[in-house]
């Protein structure tokens, strides 16, 4: 059977074998770049880069006199057997929930599970793969109602259901693009019950696809903010409004240069507001076609 991996993903999962069964020890030399090259039929360049990942991994260290060899500190690896896609997504969702993106890596999630970190490169090529399953794993939460009559209503519960998927994870905004969308299972899921609110309205492809993507970039360019929001509140322990209200005593004069002292703004307000205002815009589109039919 073909491996699909790539040539370079290849060696590391077999030196990671050797290491693992024991042919490797920690002190042992690993093959240098020329011996990967004759052994595995590869270039340089594909050497070279199989053995930075296993360096990256903490697989291997250099030493002065001999080169790379197995690292001292390797932790033992532990049975793999139970390892799958799903385990690893799931693992990796509770990491970036607890601490952001910035606590994702493989390496985390491969201490989560209590494995070693190239075993995760028999499921995934690379923390790139990874991001954009978690992201599709959220978007597979969303338990869809039937969709309410009317254009409008239908696209306003279909923006309040993303909004819901980036409250439950704040990272999740910064994974999602309108230009290049990932056609994942739960992305795709999502963009399919959505676009049913546009059927039977006359709308030209061009055009029916503007309109789902301004209202997915609305709530994800909205929702961005949630993240560093939680995290103000965490610094803070003050809500957005119970800051504006302590912040009245030292800017209450300049406050009341915009707007009331006592108006209150904050994201779940911004976001009602803003839904909307597009939805009145997005009126002047699909209402004359309406009234075309």
């Amino acid at each position: 059977m073909n491996d699909p991996r790539p040539p370079y993903l290849r060696i590391v999962a077999d030196i990671e074998r050797r290491i693992a069964d024991g042919e490797l020890r920690p002190g042992d030399p690993i093959p240098t770049t020329r011996a990967i090259m004759r052994e595995w039929g590869v270039a340089m360049a594909t050497a070279t880069k199989a053995l930075a990942a296993l360096k990256q991994a903490g697989a291997i260290e250099s030493t002065s006199r001999v080169g790379a060899v197995v690292a001292h500190r390797r932790l033992p690896s532990r049975s793999t057997g139970s390892l799958d896609r799903d385990r690893v997504v799931r693992v990796a969702m509770r990491i970036a929930d607890a601490g952001g993106l910035a606590a994702l890596s493989m390496r985390a999630v491969a201490a989560e599970l209590g494995v070693a970190t190239m075993a995760l490169y028999r499921h995934l090529e690379a923390k790139a793969e990874l991001t954009q399953l978690i992201a599709d794993a959220a978007f597979a939460e969303i338990d869809y109602p039937e969709p309410p009559p009317g254009w409008r209503s239908h696209l306003r519960v279909a923006a309040r259901l993303q909004w819901a998927a980036y409250l439950r994870h704040p990272w999740l905004p910064r994974l999602v693009s309108v230009t290049r969308p990932a056609m994942l299972p739960g992305q795709l899921a999502y963009g399919l019950w959505t676009l049913r609110a546009l059927d039977g309205l006359g709308l030209d492809p061009g055009t029916r696809m503007h309109v789902y993507a301004t209202m997915v970039n609305y709530v994800r360019g909205t929702a961005v903010n949630i993240e560093s929001e939680a995290g103000a509140e965490l610094d803070t322990g003050m809500t957005s409004k119970q800051w504006l209200t302590a912040r009245l005593s030292v800017d209450g004069p300049l406050i009341a240069q915009v707007t009331e002292p006592g108006a209150e703004l904050d994201l779940e307000s911004l976001f009602a507001f803003g839904l909307e205002r597009l939805l009145d815009g997005l009126t002047t589109v699909i209402t004359p076609r309406e009234t075309r039919r």
